[in-house]
């Protein structure tokens, strides 16, 4: 899928990126990279919960019914069906989600949030969000978040 709307990659003649795309691109990675292991740690440290689980956790508790089936909660993650399996596997072991086999399909089922995946949930949730705002938030003005918002879903929109 290409990243600007309307090219074609296979008609690109530029092999290598120039200054302002390696800037652009290398900035992007290194500022997740960071940012991912600064929340990651803060998690780990104040609730024993690692990233990937608060955000199952927090998707869960934001959709209709606080389940959703197992192909949606990997798009909402951005995990591999198979990374989603494995888990939401593990948060069923500690009982902070259930599985719910699909009604009307044999095949499929749903991940639900748990009262104990709630109460997990609703601690972490303030320290979390403090840590979003120290750690990335913080740096940018408000116009200044508003326009990277506006960048980045013009072509990674938010589901």
């Amino acid at each position: 899928e290409s990243l600007v709307a309307g090219a074609d990659p296979a008609a690109d003649p530029a092999p290598e990126l120039d200054a302002a795309e390696h800037r652009g691109w290398r900035s992007l990675l290194v500022a997740h990279a960071r940012v991912a292991r600064r929340l990651e740690a803060d998690l780990l440290a104040r609730s024993q919960l690692p990233l990937a689980e608060f955000d199952v956790l927090m998707q869960l508790s934001l959709a209709e019914g606080q389940r959703l089936r197992m192909n949606e909660l990997a798009d909402r993650v951005v995990l591999s069906r198979a990374g989603i399996t494995r888990l939401v596997d593990r948060l069923v072991a500690d009982g902070s989600v259930a599985r719910i086999k699909c009604a009307s399909d044999a095949r499929g089922a749903y991940a639900v949030l748990t009262d104990t995946g709630r109460a997990r949930l609703d601690e972490a949730r303030p320290g979390h969000f403090a840590a979003v705002r120290r750690h990335f938030l913080g740096s940018f003005a408000k116009p200044e978040l508003e326009a990277l918002a506006d960048l980045l879903d013009r072509n990674f929109p938010v589901d």
